[in-house]
C-alpha cells in the first residue's frame, strides 16, 4: 500500500504519532517514548521485507504502526471462521465484514456514521453489502491531546493532518484493504482518492470538512441518503 500510493500510507510513521499524543497502551495504560527514532526521518523504502526468509530489516531506527490495518486483518480471520455459515456479521469499532445475506435473504444494510455530529447516533446514509468488507476513517475519531487541530489521520509527506476532509469509507472484498485504503483516500482526498480507489474496483464514499459528498459508481448502486 504504501508503494502504491507513493509514501501517502507510511507505516513509519510510529514516532510522530507518539509525539501527538497517540502512545498509550489502551489495556496496561503504558505509553511509549521512543525516543531513539528521533531525527531519523524513515519512510517505508526503509523496511526491507523477505517473503521467502519471512524476516524484516530495518534501515535506520524506527517505530512501525500497524494501526491502519490490524482490525482489518483481525476481522478476516474471524470472517474466514464464520465462512461456513449463511449469513454473518464481523464488527471491529465500526469497520466491518458482511458475509452473505441477513434473515429476510437480502444484503446487509450498513450505516454510515454522520461525520459532523459522531457523538449523535445518526447515520448521514447506508449501504447494501453482502460478502464484502466495509471500513471508515474519520477525523472525529481520536484528536491530538497534544496538537491542536491535528487527528490520527497523519500525511508523511506534509507532515500533518489533512483538514479538508472528515470521512472516508472503503468497500473492498477483504477488510484488510479497505482499512487501508480508507486511510490512504482521507489522506489523498479527492479527486485523488476517488480515482485510486475506481483504478483498483473499490467503492468508496469521501466527505469533505464542508459536507460534500463523492462516490465512486460502485458506491451509488445502494446508497441511500437519509437527511438530518
Amino acid at each position: 500500500m504504501a508503494r502504491e500510493t507513493n509514501g501517502l500510507f507510511d507505516p513509519t510513521i510510529g514516532r510522530q504519532m507518539e509525539k501527538r499524543g497517540f502512545n498509550e497502551n489502551y489495556l496496561s495504560g503504558e505509553k511509549m517514548d521512543s525516543t531513539f527514532a528521533d531525527g531519523t526521518h524513515p519512510s517505508y523504502k526503509d523496511v526491507i521485507l523477505n517473503e521467502s526468509d519471512r524476516t524484516v530489516y530495518l534501515k535506520k531506527p524506527l517505530v512501525i504502526d500497524l494501526g491502519a490495518i490490524a482490525k482489518g486483518m483481525a476481522i478476516d480471520l474471524a470472517a474466514k471462521v464464520l465462512k461456513p455459515f449463511p449469513g454473518f456479521i464481523v464488527d471491529a469499532g465500526g469497520d466491518i465484514y458482511a458475509g452473505g445475506k441477513n434473515e429476510r435473504n437480502r444484503p446487509w444494510r450498513i450505516g454510515i456514521k454522520h461525520p459532523i455530529k459522531p457523538a449523535e447516533v445518526i447515520v448521514i446514509g447506508s449501504i447494501g453489502l453482502s460478502d464484502a468488507a466495509i471500513c471508515t476513517s474519520g477525523s472525529y475519531e481520536r484528536i491530538s491531546p497534544l496538537i491542536s487541530n491535528e487527528h490520527h489521520l497523519f500525511n508523511p509527506l506534509i507532515g500533518g493532518s489533512p483538514s479538508k476532509m472528515v470521512s472516508c469509507t472503503v468497500i473492498a472484498p477483504f477488510a484488510i484493504l479497505a482499512d487501508a485504503f480508507s486511510t490512504a483516500s482521507f489522506v489523498m482526498g479527492v479527486p485523488r482518492g476517488l480515482e485510486q480507489m475506481k483504478k483498483m474496483h473499490l467503492g468508496g464514499l469521501m466527505i469533505t470538512s464542508s459536507l460534500n459528498l463523492y462516490m465512486t459508481d460502485q458506491f451509488k448502486e445502494t446508497w441511500l441518503w437519509k437527511k438530518v
